[in-house]
This record gives structure tokens, sequence and C-alpha cells, in this order.
């Protein structure tokens, strides 16, 4: 491992605290983009106005034509927490701009695959709808839409997905990545599309008369969901998607929440009082992921959608449990799947460029899990695959994969395509996650081809990993109230959470846990004694090393003290 320490520009990290701010947290924020303080406002009428996004005025003129004949609205879902929270909004926002018949589908992970097929165009028209809308998925649907529209179906697509060289026939497509679309904000989740279309619905309806400004209904209540799915889904956190985070944050902490997000974070055993990005990303997304991936994402999606508190709990503690089962399962696969991945090389050997491992025993429903965990142990392009459960299809493989930066991943499957052709069956994605489905019998050409492709595009230097941070910590930050305060920020991807730097001396170490799988650590910061631990590690340190760390507060007998958590050591 490489340790680099970002670049922070001293006249930012000046402005900033110029104009106020704590002096490490100007030091992050320079390093991380900020050059003035106006970029840090998260107040709501900083957000990018819905006119910028292209179809949003198509979507909420259909869309309003349609509450106003009473019409029928079907959501057609995703089943991850994005394409969860992204029903639920859609829901919650049409009922609340005055739409009387809203419902909802959700696809089978194993049976329907994933967006709107012809088939499940069949299914929403035979529940009544007159309109289908698609959240979370549809840019690829051209098939699908293609069969709703033939059967009357008005057909209004939200997205954030790449679009493919075919848009689908839909009377309106609300996507920022779609051709010709202006919008500055490129990262926003699915669940960020569907409230924008929600907040230009109702600028319409404003406009049409049914309500003013004054007596509007108000949407800021959805932001709670919107900010859970975009950080449950790792899009990039820019300054558009950081004040949807913000806003539901500070919501939540209020108590102003859905009843199921309550739920969600008692079940969870944490405090919505102060909740962070992480409770949304480590707590409450994978609980509602886990009912996609080994059960039917109604649970969750139901979760969130009622108003009962007592139905809400019950629904969560299931959640709960489907997650406690995900874990177990997932831990058995990540055991198993390590060792096919280390028995493909040497101990004394670097692992191949690329690494593709299957067995009979895995479950399809957290192959793309146990992939990120090879890839963040072994620093390679990896890909885990599990027999089909669907019926009929016994003898294909799905995989889901995981990359490295630096290798495109759908662009790498592209390219296995196109050199083996009738290897891949299917398969889609984007630079750092995707998924294939092959032939049994043609797996071996597959993990032979993808990684010969890793061979041709990754150099010695791409693959070895680097681990960017904020450099050295000053002792005097070092407090449990300061760290407190950073943990109240809106971190996430493309705006990394807090992470330090610097030579340390230890002064003790021993391996804790019921399976001795951390290592605790005593050691000397700045003179200063710390504790620190590194979860999922086993390897004692050197007496002197480089380490990278984040910093959290161990609540012991009433004391509240700082520790680090290593992310990593300097080779």
């Amino acid at each position: 491992m490489k340790i680099i320490a970002r670049d922070i520009p001293p006249r930012a990290v000046w402005a900033l605290e110029q104009a106020g701010v704590h002096p490490l947290l100007a030091r992050l924020y320079a390093a991380r983009g900020i050059r003035a303080q106006d970029e840090l406002d998260d107040a709501l009428a900083r957000l990018l106005p819905p006119a910028g996004l292209k179809g949003a005025q198509e979507a909420a003129a259909l869309l309003a034509d349609a509450i106003a004949a009473d019409k029928r609205l079907v959501i057609v879902a995703d089943y991850d927490c994005d394409g969860a929270t992204a029903c639920a909004v859609g829901v919650r926002g049409l009922k609340l701009l005055g739409a009387r018949q809203v419902d909802y589908l959700v696809p089978d992970r194993v049976v329907d695959g994933y967006g709107l097929t012809a088939p499940i165009a069949r299914r929403v028209f035979d529940k009544g709808a007159d309109v289908l809308i698609t959240v979370d998925n549809g840019i690829a649907s051209v098939e699908g839409v293609a069969q709703a529209k033939a059967l009357g179906l008005s057909v209004l697509v939200t997205d954030h997905h790449l679009p493919g060289p075919l848009l689908p026939a839909a009377d309106a497509i609300v996507n920022p990545n779609q051709p010709g679309c202006a919008f500055e904000s490129k990262s926003m989740a699915g669940v960020g599309v569907m409230f924008y279309v929600l907040l230009a619905l109702r600028a319409e309806l404003r406009a049409r008369g049914l309500f003013d400004q004054a007596s509007q209904p108000r949407l800021e209540p959805l932001l709670p969901l919107v900010a859970l799915g975009t950080v449950a889904d790792v899009v990039r956190l820019d300054g558009n998607n950081r004040r949807l985070v913000a806003q539901g944050l500070k919501r939540i902490r209020a108590g102003q929440m859905q009843p199921g997000i309550q739920a969600l974070f008692d079940a969870a055993g944490r405090k919505a009082a102060a909740a962070t990005t992480f409770d949304f990303g480590f707590a409450l997304g994978p609980r509602i992921n886990a009912a996609g991936r080994l059960a039917d994402m109604t649970l969750g999606i139901e979760c969130l959608l009622t108003d009962d508190a007592t139905h809400a709990a019950e629904l969560a503690r299931q959640l709960d449990a489907i997650n406690r089962e995900r874990r177990e399962l997932e831990g058995g696969m990540r055991e198993q799947a390590m060792q096919l991945a280390e028995g493909l090389f040497d101990a004394d050997e670097e692992p191949p460029p690329a690494i593709s491992v299957f067995d009979p025993d895995f479950h399809e429903g957290v192959v793309g899990i146990v992939a990120s965990r090879i890839k963040d142990r072994l620093h390679r392009p990896s890909f885990v695959f599990a027999a089909s459960s669907a019926p009929g299809r016994e003898h294909e493989l799905k995989g889901s994969g995981r990359s490295i930066a630096g290798f495109h991943l759908r662009d790498a499957l592209d390219l296995v395509a196109k050199r083996h052709p009738g290897v891949i069956l299917k398969f889609g994605g984007h630079a750092m996650a995707a998924g294939c489905t092959v032939a049994e019998e043609h797996f071996e050409t597959f993990e032979r081809a993808f990684a010969q492709v890793a061979r041709e595009w990754l150099d010695a230097a791409t693959l070895t990993r680097r681990l960017e941070t904020d450099g050295p910590l000053a002792p005097e930050y070092c407090r449990a109230e300061l760290v407190d305060r950073l943990q109240l920020e809106v971190w996430g991807q493309g705006f990394a959470p807090p992470t330090f730097s610097e030579q340390v001396q230890v002064l003790s170490q021993r391996l804790v846990g019921e399976a001795k799988n951390h290592l605790q650590i005593k050691l000397l910061h700045q003179g200063q004694p710390v504790d620190a631990i590194w979860f999922g590690h086993t390897d004692p340190l050197p007496e002197h090393p480089l380490l990278a760390f984040r910093l959290d507060v161990n609540e012991w007998r009433g004391e509240r003290r700082v520790q680090f958590l290593v992310e990593g050591v300097e080779a």
C-alpha cells in the first residue's frame, strides 16, 4: 500500500478560516475542492432548480394531466435501497400532490432480473395501470417500454444510470445522464431524480392554479428518504447531493422522519438524534438491501411507506433478521471465495491481475458483496459467480464484479464479449461495478479472457493500492467533542470522510474479538498515548509504522476517549 497525502490549497484554507470555519474543517474542505464558504451553504434554496433537468417539464405535465383525470399510476421500482427509497418518495409524493390511485411493483432479483422487462410491463397493465413510472431503472429498458406502449400505457422513465446507444420510446425521460441534459449534478441517485420530478410537478400544479406558494403541499418531509437512498447508493456527493443529504439528516436528528426510518434506526441500535451518513451506508441501507438480496424488496418498501409505527417496527425487525441471515451467508461465502481467490497464486507471489471465482454453493444474492470484499483484500478487479436459480437457467452463472481505480469494468466485459463471442450471454454496469451472465461450461474461458484484459490494461502503479489521506493530525484536534463534530458533517463517495496519516510508535498490540480477528493497539501519537483498533486485521505492526487512520470516540464507564480506526499501513 502507498499512502498519499491530499493537496491542501493554502489560499482556500485561509479564505475558509477567515469566513469563520474551524481550522481543521477548513483544511478538510479545501482538500476536497471547497474554495469558499458559500459552497457549504446547505439551504434548500441553494438546490439546483428542477427546470434545468431535461424531461422534468414533460414529466410534470404528464403527471399533472394524469392526476386531473384520476388515472391509476404504477411505479416500477428496483430491488436495492435507492430503488426502495425512490419508490417510497414517488408513492408518498404523488399522493401529497393529489394522486388518489398510486401503486407499485418491484421485480424479483432472481425471477425477473433487472429493470422494466416486457413481462413486467404486462404485469403493470394487468394491475389496471394507466401510467407506468420507473424509478432507478428504465433507461436501458427499450423492450419493456415498447411493450408498455403497445398495451396503451403512458410511460415515464426516471433513472440515473448511463444510457445505452438507443433510448426507450417513453413519453418522458428524466435522467441527468441522458444525451442533451445540461443539469449540473450528474451524480444524483434514482431517489434524487424522483424527488426532482415531484418538485417539477408541484411547480406545474402551482402554475395551473391548484395552489399557491403558501398553500402548496410540503415535499421537505420526503428528504430523510432522499438522503438515505443517496448515501446507500454510493453516488458522488457533489454540492447538490450534499445539500439533499444534509437536509435529510437535519430532519432525522430533529425527530422528523417516516416511522420506518425511525424503526430501522431502532433495529440497528443507532440513535436517530445523532444520525450520520455512516448510519445510512452501514446500518439502514444494508437492512433494506438485504430484502432485495434474500427475500422480497416489498418488505423494505412497505417499511418506508407505512405511517403506523407499530407496523414499521415489525417490518424493521423482519429486515434486521434477513440482514443477519445475509451476514451469515456472506461470511461463509466470503471465506470460501477468499480461499478460491488465494488459491490462484502462491503465498510469495503477487495476485493475478484479475480474480474470477465460482462455487456451486454460492448464493447469487450476495455475489456482489463478496466480490467487493475480495477486491478490497487483494486490490484486484474481482468477479464472483453463482449458479442461477431462475427456472430453466440452471446451467447459467450469474456474476457480479467490483473494480479498482483505473480499470473500467463494463468496458472490460465488452472487450471480452467481442473477443469471445457467445461466452458472455449478457452484461451491464459501469466503471466500478458490473454484472454478467455466462454459461457454466464457459466459466474458465471467461476467467482467462478477463484476466488477459486486466493484464493488458493495468500496470504496476495501478495495481498498487493507494490510500489518500489528510496528512498528519495536530494533537490539539484529538478531542472527543471535535470528533463528534466531524461525524455530523456530510461525508461519502467523492467527499471522503477524514483520514489522517503519520508515523507513530507502537507500544503494544494484541488480537481481540471472538474470532481473534481484530488487532488492538496502544500507540504514541505525537507523544500522546492513544488506543487504536484495526478491524479484520491480524498481522502485527512494526514498531514505527506509517499509519493511516480515521477518528472515533470510545465510551467506557462514562469516559469518552478518542481512538484511531486503522485504515492501512504503508509497506
